[in-house]
């Protein structure tokens, strides 16, 4: 049995890159938002899946004038693991992974949100803070979505 706890919010992948780039229109108020949340008494959370999408995202190329070193995201990661907690890929995340594809219509990119989902459920974490609110409306029914801006 999950035990559900309301101080615990999941971060998503572009939270972490609007706090990490100052040149975001949204950097102060990512930064801002997870200073609240802490200072509120939340726990901050992510899995090894945002970290992956954020080595992703903010090393591609083309995505920046002047390239990030990967050694400067490296660090990033590091630092995320200090300061936030992680939650660990298992068994049961992937059986409700499972049943959340088996019950609402998920194709493609849309899956790597569903796991997002499936990870909180398993560990009990009811808040999601994300920029794209949109992509987790059909799981409205299931946690609670704080939008970023």
């Amino acid at each position: 049995m999950v035990m559900m706890v309301d101080n615990n919010v999941f971060v998503d992948t572009n939270v972490l890159f609007h706090l990490r780039v100052k040149q975001s229109p949204f950097h102060q108020v990512a930064d801002e938002m997870l200073t609240q949340l802490i200072a509120s008494g939340n726990k901050i959370w992510l899995n090894r899946q945002v970290l992956r999408e954020y080595l992703s995202v903010m090393s591609r190329p083309g995505k920046f004038p002047v390239g990030i070193p990967i050694a400067s995201l490296t660090k990033d990661i590091q630092e995320f693991e200090s300061q936030f907690e992680i939650v660990e890929d298992s068994s049961q995340v992937t059986a409700t992974l499972l049943t959340l594809l088996n019950t609402i219509p998920t194709l493609g990119k849309q899956v790597h949100d569903a796991n997002i989902v499936a990870t909180m459920l398993a560990s009990g974490i009811t808040k999601l803070l994300t920029q794209n609110v949109a992509d987790f409306q059909r799981y409205n029914h299931l946690i609670t979505v704080i939008p970023l801006a």
